[in-house]
């Protein structure tokens, strides 16, 4: 699906649910560090998410605060997964219809098959506003957090919140 035509599903879907979200453009972003140079001015919580898979194939995309540091060494035990691996693109794009850069937890609309688990960071399932892309990397969404939790519980997707160590900052 093209750029314009997922922002447009998406676009649709969350106006279907009647969620309200604030959008900012920016440059195309591919990291954590690269989004910091592009203030966007949203309120909310700014969140890291990686498309994990695990050594028997299982996928996990994991939301976290973007100052969280990923340690694949710790995020087993707390998935109940072996060990961990980063998803390829390809497979980033055939199962959440997303490029690298542009993960986010709204992909989990283009997993129809539910191949994904998806886990929360228990701070941001705590904050009141989240931000993370709207399927590209151009643009940064700032949406309520029970906003995310109510369309993700529409699509039948489930929710683990875990908590991180707090040593686990930059």
């Amino acid at each position: 699906m093209s750029e314009p035509a997922a922002a447009s599903r998406l676009a649709a879907l969350l106006a279907t649910f009647g969620i309200a979200v604030l959008t900012a453009q920016h440059p195309p972003v591919f990291t954590v560090a690269e989004a910091a140079a592009h203030p966007h001015g949203l309120p909310g919580e700014d969140t890291k998410n990686l498309l994990l898979k695990d050594a028997k194939g299982a996928l996990f995309l994991v939301t976290m605060r973007a100052d969280r540091r990923a340690d694949l060494r710790t995020l087993p035990a707390l998935l109940g997964a072996k060990r961990l691996s980063f998803a390829s693109a390809e497979t980033l794009q055939a199962v959440l219809g997303v490029a690298p850069g542009a993960v986010t937890p709204l992909a989990l609309i283009n997993d129809t098959a539910h191949r994904v688990s998806f886990a929360l960071d228990r701070a941001l399932a705590g904050a009141a506003r989240i931000i993370c892309h709207p399927l590209v990397n151009t643009a940064s969404i700032s949406i309520a957090t029970v906003d995310l939790r109510r369309l993700l519980e529409e699509l039948k997707v489930a929710v683990r919140v875990i908590e991180f160590d707090d040593s686990a900052t930059n």
